[in-house]
């Protein structure tokens, strides 16, 4: 009696001439090969080059890509020159800025209120 082979073990097919592209970046007329950058710029289909430009054409659209999202936006969802779109930037700075319960009981106190430069006597008076 055989027993039948688990389907764990077996890679799904691909469709013939799947593996024959060459990766190329989206961007409008360009035309570096791919197949030798990182697998990051292959899996997002953008080079190096590209991943850094401000502006960009694709399908006659002007975007930049998003270091966060690792996709191409249009340029009105970026603020200025930044290289994250602002909802992703929106939600990282919401992150950064969440107050920690511990952080409020050791900052708070006459240690914000002196001015830079100027000493603070709080820790004698701990000891008073």
């Amino acid at each position: 009696m055989e027993s039948a082979p688990s389907s764990a073990s077996f890679k799904r097919a691909r469709p013939p001439g799947f593996g024959n592209q060459v990766p190329s970046c989206l961007v409008d007329g360009c035309t570096a090969d791919l197949s030798k950058c990182r697998d990051y710029h292959r899996r997002h289909k953008v080079c190096e080059v590209h991943s850094k430009t401000p502006k960009v054409s694709i399908r006659g659209q002007e975007q930049r890509f998003c270091q966060q999202c690792s996709r191409f936006h249009s340029l009105v969802e970026f603020d200025e020159g930044k290289r994250s779109c602002r909802k992703r930037l929106d939600g990282h700075n919401r992150r950064r800025r969440k107050p920690q319960p511990n952080a409020l009981t050791v900052n708070s106190g006459s240690l914000l209120s002196n001015p830079p430069g100027m000493p603070s006597y709080s820790h004698a008076m701990a000891y008073l």
